[in-house]
């Protein structure tokens, strides 16, 4: 008899072709609802782009968003660079020292949940443990709020490629009588490179568009606050934010927003290509 024939055969065919013609449909609603959200973003927001747009600080009758982005950039850079030695330490130690030791696995257990912690309590844990005592907001407080989001992303990224590397490499390097710093330094971060700089590339693409944690930090600013991070800091979001609610029977701020918003979602593609550009290399 043909199985092909079979009264089985043909339910699980017909239950597979249902299966993939759904599947096809959720596909399809997805890409409709990107293609909606990236077609509204780029037609309010590209003609609200211009050269003084990156060079003029926010007023109230318009301006530019030349403090704002310089803001964001400021606080995720000083984000990022705390956040990967923070993190490559903490990573490099997890899977090259601690082997299978409780305190390991209390690091890995809380690392965990940090991952999936709602950015506000971190901003708000934050607030109350630096603002409050400082009593004021500040870009440093900002940027201690976006060092706690990208830590654990650093630290499973850099774990994770360590462990890929094969034992008999370290192995080889140690039999031609190599330290074990140099080995991990020379041989291990050679190997697990391209790894280490997706997660801290898609962990810097993460914290470039968080809100919440700045609402209670950093808060924000019309002023140009070139490096100084002891006062409120102007950042993207938050304008984005503020033009679009309490500024929103202001048009000019209102089409400012959408320009904002426009250059944060460019800049997060680029981010996410160039990781994914790291990715394909360590492949």
């Amino acid at each position: 008899m043909d199985i092909n024939q079979t009264p089985l055969y043909r339910r699980r065919k017909r239950l597979n072709q249902l299966v993939m013609v759904l599947c096809q449909l959720a596909t399809l609603i997805g890409f409709v609802f990107l293609f909606a959200i990236l077609f509204t973003l780029v037609t309010k927001g590209i003609g609200a782009i211009s050269p003084s747009t990156f060079v003029e600080r926010t007023r109230m009758n318009g301006g530019g968003l030349g403090n704002a982005i310089w803001g964001t950039f400021v606080m995720t850079c000083a984000a990022t660079v705390i956040g990967t030695v923070i993190g490559v330490a903490a990573g490099t130690w997890l899977a090259e020292y601690s082997g299978k030791g409780l305190m390991a696995k209390v690091i890995r257990f809380i690392n965990d949940i940090l991952l999936s912690a709602p950015s506000i309590i971190i901003g708000l844990f934050i607030y109350a443990v630096v603002v409050v005592p400082m009593g004021n907001f500040s870009g440093w407080a900002g940027v201690l709020a976006l060092t706690v989001i990208i830590v654990p992303v650093v630290i499973r990224s850099t774990e994770d490629m360590l462990r890929l590397i094969p034992n008999s490499l370290r192995e080889a390097a140690a039999a031609l009588g190599a330290h074990r710093w140099w080995i991990i330094v020379r041989v291990c971060y050679s190997g697990a490179r391209a790894g280490i700089m997706t997660g801290i590339l898609l962990g810097f693409a993460r914290i470039s568009g968080e809100t919440a944690p700045l609402l209670f930090t950093s808060l924000n600013s019309n002023q140009w606050n070139f490096f100084d991070l002891g006062s409120e800091m102007a950042n993207l979001p938050m304008t984005i934010y503020q033009n679009m609610t309490i500024n929103a029977f202001i048009p000019d701020l209102v089409a400012l927003a959408w320009g904002g918003a426009l250059i944060l979602t460019a800049a997060i593609l680029i981010l996410n290509i160039a990781a994914r550009y790291f990715s394909r290399q360590r492949s």
